[in-house]
């Protein structure tokens, strides 16, 4: 089989345009490759994420992950947390292990893996590199009205209608 197709455009383009804020990592740099740790052969770690400069009346956050470059039509969603507390402006290495590493009533909605979970890189071994879109959303509502049993396009529809703002980190990752 061919995984020959076109590039996927960023799908954060597509979306009615709201302002930007910071998103730094100690574990993964922005248009780097991403480390073993962040992928599912090698770690399955989430990475540590930090955040600044987000607009005010931001009542939470929510932190996602997505490769638009796998070989589906709709992408592949690596990580969907919700509801991180305001006053939380980072998240650990490995906070995307459980619902237990997650600050406050913040939870998971399961990613395409089907975990409530950071799951790791795992692009076709001899594809192109994937990009791995790690964002913060600064959401208007203290809880978005989802469960942890919705999809992250259930989330992702709702973001839509709550985000503020958004931070915006992108590493690539590929196996050989």
């Amino acid at each position: 089989m061919s995984l020959e197709r076109p590039v996927a455009p960023d799908p954060y383009e597509l979306l009615p345009a709201v302002p930007s804020f910071e998103v730094t990592s100690t574990d993964i740099r922005d248009g780097a490759t991403l480390p073993d740790a962040q992928a599912q052969a090698a770690g399955d770690t989430s990475p540590q994420l930090s955040w600044s400069g987000f607009p005010e009346g931001t009542r939470s956050f929510a932190v996602t992950c997505f490769d638009p470059d796998a070989p589906t039509p709709s992408g592949f969603w690596h990580w969907v947390a919700v509801n991180v507390p305001a006053d939380v402006t980072s998240l650990d290495t490995g906070a995307g292990a459980s619902d237990d590493a997650l600050p406050g009533a913040a939870f998971h909605v399961r990613n395409d893996y089907g975990d409530r979970a950071f799951g790791g890189a795992a692009p076709p071994p001899g594809d192109r590199p994937h990009r791995y879109i790690f964002v913060v959303h600064a959401v208007d509502v203290a809880e978005l009205p989802v469960t942890p049993d919705v999809s992250p396009a259930v989330v992702s529809f709702n973001l839509a209608f709550h985000t503020l703002g958004r931070a915006v980190l992108t590493a690539t990752y590929a196996r050989e």
